[in-house]
């Protein structure tokens, strides 16, 4: 249930939260499960560029099935974090992430302050090294319970892609790490909501445990190099062609 609270008890909370977290936040280590589920009749009716027949015809090729549920992984510790997809499935005879060969992972170092992603894009896999930069938040003021921690909710605004967002950061773990490139605020964050209900991501399982060789990446991967910027330009052509075709930008990309 969620709790409306006077913003400057919110904020008195946070500041004497980092004044004890220091210790807190060296100890946690482990692994968070988030069940993603992507609704695909929400995320077509928020393609405003195409007609409602055209909307109904993508959606008819994907029969009566309108979610579709998968597994994916944050491995974390004090100075490091990185976002991956699960080899379990979330449901029966899924066809989702699982089953592909797709590179896919997303690494953050807070210490330094970097990033080191491995994603494929329309078959191509493209490596991305560059200085970290968050999303600009904004820090609401309602509170509720996810996966056992008490959080709190922000929200940002994807211009690019035309999506609001808002997740909710656990008080209780004061590291700047998330899901996907969901990251940057005072708590790691436990769910996401994308163009209300249109993809969620919400951790359903966390384990506190030391890791291993969790946060490593591939010694050896093929793709070509590029920056953030250079990898949103591609991004950038790859929906500005799927407008021109009168078809979902989406397809062949993360939603």
């Amino acid at each position: 249930m969620k709790r409306n609270i006077p913003i400057y008890i919110i904020a008195l909370f946070i500041f004497l939260s980092f004044q004890s977290t220091g210790l807190k936040a060296q100890k946690l280590e482990g692994t968070i499960r988030y069940l993603r589920t992507q609704n695909w009749a929400k995320m077509m009716a928020s393609v405003d560029y195409i007609s409602k027949q055209q909307r109904d015809r993508s959606m008819y090729m994907w029969g009566t099935r309108s979610e579709w549920k998968t597994y994916t992984h944050l491995h974390f510790n004090a100075t490091e974090s990185k976002y991956e997809n699960s080899e379990e499935e979330a449901e029966p005879g899924n066809e989702g992430w699982s089953d592909r060969k797709e590179i896919f992972f997303m690494k953050c170092n807070f210490k330094d302050n970097t990033l080191y992603d491995g994603l494929t894009l329309l078959g191509k896999t493209y490596l991305i090294h560059d200085s970290i930069v968050p999303p600009k938040w904004k820090i609401m003021n309602d509170m509720k319970e996810v996966a056992g921690h008490i959080c709190m909710n922000a929200s940002m605004n994807d211009t690019l892609r035309k999506q609001n967002t808002t997740v909710w950061f656990a008080l209780d773990m004061p590291l700047s790490s998330g899901p996907d490139r969901f990251i940057g605020l005072p708590g790691i964050i436990l769910e996401v909501d994308v163009n209300n209900g249109a993809l969620i991501m919400t951790a359903d399982k966390i384990d506190m445990l030391p890791l291993t060789t969790e946060l490593d990446v591939p010694a050896k991967l093929k793709g070509k190099k590029v920056t953030m910027s250079e990898y949103t330009k591609l991004i950038e052509k790859q929906i500005k062609e799927r407008k021109a075709a009168e078809e979902p930008w989406f397809w062949g990309m993360s939603y």
